[in-house]
């Protein structure tokens, strides 16, 4: 169900510093008068210069999402978002954040406290129109697809009990042991990976490679707050490391990230390798999922477990489906657990997944998956070699 032309999403924002609120003010002024075409009506139905003041507006004006400020007085953007937990549980709540430092460290805690996406403030724009025009690209297409996200939710749940039966079909695999598993996530991200990375145990024998999309400060802020939660180790990625199980790779911001191949000199065997690089973003995205998958499914075949989870867009795509075409596992979150199912609803809409599931349910899924393979592979060698030694005892025995 869409919105209607004479239907207009109501936003709240919140925010201390009035430049900023004149620029959202000027900014969905805009896109009434339709300068800003290709997204659903929007209104800015309130302003709010305090935590206080934002958490009366949200009650009496019931917006569909709220942009909310970190630094305010009285109550701050966390506090609002504990406060919203028990008064507001389904409004969405996108987070206005510095690119700094503290700003990503905040910004991070606020994304686990129950907000579903951050922007970055336009404050090191050279001028109001580029301002503009940069958190149009950024703001509005996450309030359209936020917004939609509540509508509905009877008709999603009847949909999403359609999608899991058409993707619950058997395996297609050929029987290779799964090398890697390769991570694909954008708007809810963070806080997905916060409740999934530490269900997994220390001796997962994989190694385990993401792509958040996230600046650079943000994203090594992300790799540190995971290492202190995970039992495997959490590192931003760097150019050249060597890919082995024990270690989560989270790609850093503003690189693409891939595996390649290295020769072992003269020994036999190859040994996998991270290649950063800052080529042009793909998909509107760098880093970007695609890179990832792609170079995955090259390097490993049908050895890779990809994962599409929650985020907007279809960054990705492509590369599941190579991965897929490689006889590699596919699989994807489901839509009652993603913030927004832009990315894994469109691997599940290719039919490409081999299954689709719940966010509670996806490390214990990876841990069987990843198990079960490798078990199959050993017992299948096991099983070659007893073949030929009863082939080579049949033949002793003739003599």
């Amino acid at each position: 169900m869409g919105i209607s032309k004479e239907e207009s999403l109501r936003v709240l924002a919140a925010d201390d510093s009035v430049v900023m609120r004149g620029i959202m003010r000027r900014l969905f002024a805009m896109q009434d008068e339709g300068q800003l075409s290709g997204l659903p009506a929007m209104e800015l139905c309130g302003v709010a210069q305090d935590g206080v003041e934002c958490l009366e507006a949200a009650a009496r004006l019931k917006p569909d999402v709220l942009v909310l400020d970190l630094e305010m007085p009285r109550l701050n953007g966390l506090e609002v978002l504990d406060r919203l937990r028990d008064e507001n549980p389904g409004l969405p709540v996108i987070m206005c954040s510095s690119y700094t430092e503290r700003g990503a460290r905040s910004t991070l805690e606020a994304l686990a406290r129950g907000a579903a996406d951050y922007v970055m403030k336009p404050s090191e724009q050279r001028d109001l129109a580029t301002a503009l025009q940069s958190l149009a690209q950024e703001l509005l297409p996450k309030i359209a697809a936020l917004a939609k996200r509540r509508e509905r939710p009877s008709e999603r749940r009847t949909a999403l009990t359609g999608q899991g039966a058409r993707a619950g079909r058997p395996d297609e695999r050929t029987g290779a042991a799964i090398e890697v598993v390769v991570i694909g996530l954008s708007t809810g991200g963070p806080s997905a990976l916060e409740q999934m990375l530490p269900r997994l145990p220390r001796d997962f024998p994989v190694p385990v490679l993401i792509v958040q999309h996230m600046p650079k400060l943000f994203t090594g802020a992300l790799a540190e707050r995971l290492d202190r939660c995970c039992a495997l180790r959490v590192m931003e990625a760097y150019g050249s490391a060597a890919i082995l199980p024990g270690t989560i790779w989270l790609a850093p911001g503003d690189s693409h990230m891939e595996v390649s191949e290295r020769r072992m000199g003269s020994l036999p065997g190859r040994e996998a390798r991270m290649r950063l690089h800052r080529q042009e973003p793909l998909n509107h995205c760098r880093p970007s999922v695609d890179y990832l998958f792609h170079s995955a499914a090259r390097l490993y075949g049908a050895g890779v477990l990809a994962l599409m989870m929650t985020g907007m867009g279809s960054d990705g795509l492509s590369g599941a489906r190579a991965v897929h075409e490689a006889g590699g596992v596919v699989l994807a979150q489901d839509e009652a657990t993603s913030a927004v199912w832009g990315m894994p609803g469109r691997v599940v809409e290719s039919g490409i997944a081999n299954a689709v599931l719940p966010l509670a349910a996806i490390a214990g899924e990876l841990r069987q998956r990843v198990s079960a393979s490798r078990t199959m592979l050993q017992a299948v060698g096991e099983a070659a070699v007893s073949t030929a030694v009863s082939r080579r005892e049949g033949i002793h025995g003739l003599f």
